[in-house]
């Protein structure tokens, strides 16, 4: 019994120290945060389980919220509409195509999405509506806050890659990486955007 106890022990403190939480800050040349910008390392999906509830992005007041939402590949995302008015939601994005036609409020649609990638959300009624969806295929992802902060837990030990990507950001794909050296848990990265006209 004492063997044992001593084996579970070892090997969770082992586990422990091949996880960290590393807190990575975006922001812009100017020194300007950076919010909604998806933050990612690699990581198996299958060794994390997936959120039990269902990611959402609803219609509200004409638009969408969130409006970057982060997702793993394979997830199903629910489609809500909170307003008084028909939205009909879709997206042209390669391999993650979809319309959901005219539906109305307190009604719902879901969908999933299948490859990694950004997928931009529209309506098809009201043109300035606007987000994005980031299918990812790792579970280490966040979105960053209003402060440009983003923290991720649970990360392997070691040097790692760091992904960034913003829908306006400059860049092949709206990418940037960076580099996160062994036993580093913080990290800043800079990305240049583009506002939308």
């Amino acid at each position: 019994m004492r063997i044992q106890l001593a084996l579970l022990t070892a090997i969770a403190l082992s586990t422990a120290a091949f996880s960290a939480d590393v807190e990575v800050i975006v922001h812009t040349p100017d020194g300007a945060p950076v919010a909604n910008a998806v933050v990612s390392v690699p990581g198996d999906l299958s060794a994390v389980p997936a959120p039990a509830e269902m990611p959402s992005m609803e219609q509200r007041d004409q638009q969408f919220n969130p409006f970057v939402l982060v997702v793993r590949e394979g997830a199903e995302v629910v489609f809500p509409n909170r307003d008084r008015v028909r939205h009909h939601v879709y997206s042209f994005a390669r391999g993650n195509r979809f319309e959901l036609e005219l539906y109305g409020r307190e009604e719902e649609r879901t969908v999933r999405f299948e490859v990694a990638g950004g997928v931009p959300i529209g309506c098809n009624i009201h043109d300035d509506m606007l987000a994005f969806i980031r299918v990812v295929d790792t579970p280490h992802a966040v979105v960053t806050d209003a402060t440009g902060t983003a923290r991720l837990t649970g990360i392997s030990d070691g040097a790692q890659t760091v992904t960034v990507w913003h829908p306006y950001a400059r860049g092949r794909n709206n990418l940037v990486t960076a580099e996160m050296a062994d036993g580093q848990d913080r990290l800043e990265v800079v990305i240049d955007i583009t506002a939308p006209d």
